[in-house]
């Protein structure tokens, strides 16, 4: 008789493992809480779909920080060309931004997406939707609660990919921290990646400049420098240029209480030239007039200069422009996990062994940002979600091969 293994979580790093497993002639379910599956993947989407990063090796393992070891294998088996190749096999045309982010030419997620769950379905996956994973029952049945009450499953091997805990409304809950936890696993505590922050904004800033982009800035921080771009909400500050710096910022703010982010407002000029150009007289001018014909600061910049300045700094040239380039803006708090583009924590890499199957729970493997690592935005999260669904995937193939009976 023929191995039935049960993918649960239908989103990128959940299809990798079932793809992986029917390829081997495993016959696959595959289970998801939602109506549809992949409805995170279709949400990150609507911003462009960045499946990978096609950057020199060495810089694309560095993302991973504390997890690459660990992370290499898969992700090396699964590089930049495979994903490009593999899209290319589903009909979507891919192509490398000035960047080094690969992205599929239409910039599109329901085509792929499409595409991927209609080829499961022709190579014999079973879809279940609207099936939400509770555990184990007594005697080892997998436990969902689906429209019709519970349903027990018995499988030969299990593919957990659950996502994090963020955008808990697309279907990434964290319902299987409590579940697992029960059963003895040590998780570590899910926290925001890829996040915003809070800042205590002045009500006159917060009026005027909430929702504000704040463009070509060098962010620093903890000897980290970003250049980009970021965006001032009501509460604080998100962005791209913002969350490649989340890890270093939220463990500060867990040390400390606070984070300081550091921002070049005018990293295209140095400060000795800023001086020298606010040096000029400025006559009957405002101050807001003199820093705009002189640096072209104007808009949000200009009040992120009066909310983080005291008034002494417009005194003088140089403390000015001191100022410009190196402007300290204090985080107080991270925003919420719900809120976060992905999530950091969960289970450890020491439960696992190299196959990704928990060592206390024989059969049970588990992929995607259910794991302990984070990454930032810019294809390394779609990367490690691929690689590690696909290395589940395989090894609960290989694991299934020694099974008897």
């Amino acid at each position: 008789m023929s191995k039935r293994a049960a993918v649960i979580g239908g989103g990128p790093a959940g299809l990798m493992a079932a793809e992986v497993l029917l390829a081997r002639g495993v016959g696959v379910d595959i289970y998801d809480a939602m109506p549809s599956l992949g409805r995170k993947f279709l949400m990150a989407g609507k911003s462009g779909l960045n499946l990978t990063h096609t950057e020199p090796t060495e810089a694309f393992l560095a993302r991973y920080a504390e997890a690459r070891a660990r992370l290499e294998p898969a992700l090396s088996a699964f590089d930049a060309e495979a994903i490009r190749d593999w899209a290319a096999a589903l009909g979507i045309e891919t192509f490398t931004g000035s960047s080094g982010r690969l992205f599929p030419v239409d910039f599109k997620a329901a085509p792929l997406l499409r595409a991927w769950l209609h080829r499961l379905r022709g190579q014999g996956a079973v879809i279940h939707a609207r099936y939400k994973w509770r555990g184990w029952t007594t005697d080892g049945a997998l436990s969902f609660d689906t429209p019709q009450g519970e349903t027990l499953v018995r499988a030969d091997a299990t593919v957990l990919a659950l996502g994090g805990g963020s955008w808990s409304r697309l279907g990434s809950d964290a319902a299987w921290v409590e579940t697992l936890t029960a059963e003895g696993i040590a998780i570590a505590p899910l926290k925001p990646a890829n996040c915003g922050f809070d800042v205590d904004w002045t009500p006159v800033f917060q009026e005027r400049f909430a929702g504000a982009p704040v463009k070509s800035v060098r962010l620093s921080h903890a000897g980290q420098s970003v250049t980009g771009e970021f965006v001032t909400t009501e509460t604080g500050i998100e962005g791209g240029a913002v969350y490649a710096l989340s890890a270093a910022l939220r463990e500060s703010i867990a040390t400390d209480g606070h984070a300081i982010l550091t921002l070049d407002l005018h990293p295209d000029r140095s400060e000795a030239r800023l001086a020298a150009d606010l040096s000029a007289p400025r006559g009957s001018r405002s101050m807001a007039t003199h820093i705009k014909r002189k640096t072209g600061l104007t808009g949000v910049k200009a009040g992120l200069l009066r909310e983080c300045l005291d008034a002494d700094a417009f005194t003088g040239p140089a403390r000015l422009a001191a100022g410009i380039k190196a402007l300290p803006l204090r985080l107080t708090a991270t925003r919420p996990l719900d809120e976060a583009i992905s999530s950091a924590g969960g289970i450890p890499f020491a439960a696992l062994d190299e196959h990704f199957m928990l060592r206390e729970r024989p059969g049970l493997f588990c992929a995607g940002e259910m794991l302990d690592w984070e990454a930032p935005t810019g294809g390394y999260l779609f990367s490690a979600c691929f690689a590690t669904g696909r290395a589940a995937g395989a090894g609960a193939a290989d694991w299934l091969t020694t099974q008897t009976g």
